[in-house]
């Protein structure tokens, strides 16, 4: 078998994805309980979240249409999200309540997510994130951490966490998540 150039590039944007998968998972979780999702998203799937930005942007705003086009190139998206209706126990009040006080919420969809989430719960979704991203960059794969992403995947069912951010990749001369023009 012979890979040249694009064929070899999109085989090690899978790989670093599922990398990335792995990093998320491993990240560490407050009291080791963890409530991270991912998923990675190729082909017609990632096509749909691309057209769903673009659906988006005609009741959100120009912004989903810019990452949409920026998305056409790329390879993957990994979806990384978090259920925050489980707290801590640490009754620290940064979700507005204490633990037990908010056990007692109606949880709701506002916008684009659920809430009230738990603040530590948002705080392993970062590290998560970091991690997974932090993959990405130690192979060379162009990626932008995308909160348009990560709605638009929620919106289409691709994911069912709470929160999510997508994060798109692929392997360019020139990072196209990052020329948004």
């Amino acid at each position: 078998m012979i890979l040249r150039g694009k064929d070899a590039e999109e085989d090690g944007v899978i790989t670093v994805a599922k990398l990335m998968a792995n990093s998320a998972r491993t990240a560490p979780k407050t009291a080791g309980i963890d409530d991270i999702e991912i998923v990675i998203l190729t082909g017609d799937e990632m096509k749909q979240v691309i057209k769903e930005m673009e659906r988006m942007a005609e009741e959100r705003g120009k912004n989903f249409l810019r990452d949409a086009k920026s998305c056409e190139k790329a390879t993957a998206m990994v979806l990384i999200g978090v259920n925050g209706g489980n707290p801590i126990g640490l009754d620290c009040g940064a979700c507005g309540f204490n633990c037990a006080e908010f056990k007692e919420q109606k949880r709701k969809m506002g916008k684009d997510y659920v809430g009230p989430s738990c603040a530590f719960k948002l705080i392993d979704l970062g590290i998560a994130i970091g991690s997974a991203v932090k993959t990405a960059q130690i192979h060379n794969i162009d990626n932008r951490i995308m909160f348009r992403i990560g709605t638009a995947a929620k919106r289409l069912g691709y994911a069912s966490s709470d929160i999510v951010f997508g994060i798109p990749l692929t392997s360019t001369g020139k990072n196209p998540f990052f020329d948004r023009g």
